[in-house]
């Protein structure tokens, strides 16, 4: 059963997201709505990270190795001016998408497996993972105008 490589995958990748949103957070301190929204949603990955130990700790350890290339990449700067938002931004987008779909392929093995506590952790964190989303998403809507039409 591969349940437990995709939740130590899960939660290495809600650690990831987090520090990305962390960077963010910090090199886009000007932008008061940035700075705020992304150090909210660090914590919140923190706290998804945490929960998903708890339940991981309950399953062994899969027999097979984990498959190559399971692993997600986080960001390592942060850019500058409104164009290295966006990008950060769509960074930020790409990773929570990562994110969101790996929650609901454990949702589903949640519920094949009957697994009660792992469907309540599911159900409390997935759905932040999508309002994160929808929250990027409007960001670079609003940005994008601006920063990829008009003249610096």
């Amino acid at each position: 059963m591969h349940l437990i490589t995709y939740l130590g995958f899960l939660k290495t990748a809600e650690e990831t997201l987090g520090h990305s949103y962390a960077l963010v957070s910090k090199g886009h301190a000007a932008d008061a709505d940035v700075h705020w929204a992304t150090a909210r949603f660090c914590g919140q990955c923190e706290a998804h990270a945490t929960a998903l130990q708890g339940v991981r700790a309950r399953y062994e350890e899969p027999s097979e190795p984990a498959p190559e290339r399971l692993h997600a990449q986080g960001l390592t700067t942060v850019r500058t001016g409104p164009v290295g938002l966006l990008r950060d931004l769509q960074d930020l987008h790409q990773l929570a998408t990562l994110v969101d779909i790996t929650w609901q392929l454990i949702g589903q093995a949640a519920h094949a497996v009957r697994d009660r506590d792992l469907i309540q952790v599911v159900s409390d964190c997935g759905p932040v993972i999508s309002t994160q989303l929808g929250w990027l998403g409007m960001q670079m809507k609003t940005a994008a105008p601006q920063t990829l039409v008009v003249a610096p």
